[in-house]
């Protein structure tokens, strides 16, 4: 090799470094170290403004495992997603398809849609909490013109969890639908011609044949960003019923700021966020590997 082609080769190398050096010094700022800090603090006593600290090992996860508190909040998450993430996406797909067909209004149901997600969650949550007041809400004023009595959406334990997610579907409903949009749009409209020539003529038929299985990509993305937003569920729980009734609606997350932040054993919290972490990876793994099987590109 020449000299030219050395010294070309040498310049190219320090100038792709120069251009990754920001991007990689930013995301260790902002990713790696917080993470290797909650890492170190995860096997440790440290309490929030407590001056000596000493190494405890992995009694934080033992804890963890063994904490009834910690099992409710698991299993409340759980739900949570078993309920947002069919409705989120399900819905977001029909209404999608609804729109999609749309020429003059479409544009209006797009920004109908889409105006909860640029709203503040945590000031929506304010507005849902009196929507759904048993006495003011105009929810129960509607029910009590049918005839049926008052029903405390946020006070009786069976029902706040599944009134937390109704909130939740309904916050990542415009994303979704925006996301399922898009990918109707790359169909091409030659495939369903094609279609209706060999006697696919039917809606149902052609969503089964040729819409579904083209819209797996975009399925698989939309499912795995729906399941971790609803893993991360946490200002809907602090405003509406901060784990209430009676722990039913108490969450990992919430359990992890009650822990952190108002009995100030950090280093459990932490470990309580390693846990959180590793199960979400786990999950969208999962997930991810199961809908890559059945996508088509």
């Amino acid at each position: 090799m020449s000299a030219f082609r050395l010294r070309q080769a040498r310049i190219e190398r320090w100038t792709g470094l120069g251009f990754v050096t920001p991007a990689m010094l930013l995301f260790m700022l902002t990713s790696l170290i917080p993470l290797a800090v909650l890492l170190g603090l995860s096997f440790t006593n440290y309490e929030l403004g407590a001056v000596d600290t000493k190494s405890v090992g992995t009694a934080n996860f033992a804890k963890a495992v063994a904490d009834p508190v910690f099992r409710r909040s698991l299993g409340n998450t759980l739900l949570y997603v078993a309920i947002v993430l069919p409705g989120a996406v399900g819905l977001a797909l029909l209404i999608a398809i609804l729109v999609h067909g749309r020429r003059r209004s479409r544009g209006f149901y797009e920004v109908i849609y889409f105006l909860p997600v640029t709203s503040t969650l945590i000031a929506m949550a304010t507005v849902w909490q009196f929507l759904l007041h048993p006495r003011l809400g105009p929810v129960n004023a509607f029910l009590r013109l049918l005839g049926f009595d008052e029903v405390a959406f946020l006070s009786e334990p069976h029902l706040a969890l599944p009134t937390l997610a109704v909130v939740g579907i309904w916050q990542l409903l415009g994303f979704n639908m925006v996301l399922f949009l898009a990918g109707l749009s790359a169909i091409s409209k030659d495939l369903y011609e094609a279609a209706e020539v060999d006697g696919c003529v039917s809606g149902l038929d052609r969503f089964l044949t040729i819409t579904w299985p083209l819209l797996m990509p975009t399925t698989m993305f939309v499912m795995v960003t729906t399941s971790i937003t609803a893993f991360k569920i946490f200002d809907t729980v602090a405003v509406m019923t901060r784990g209430g009734p009676m722990g039913s609606s108490e969450v990992l997350l919430y359990n992890v700021y009650l822990e952190g932040f108002q009995y100030f054993h950090m280093g459990y919290a932490a470990a309580l966020t390693v846990i959180f972490l590793v199960f979400i990876l786990m999950f969208s793994a999962i997930q991810s590997f199961v809908l890559e099987r059945r996508t088509h590109y």
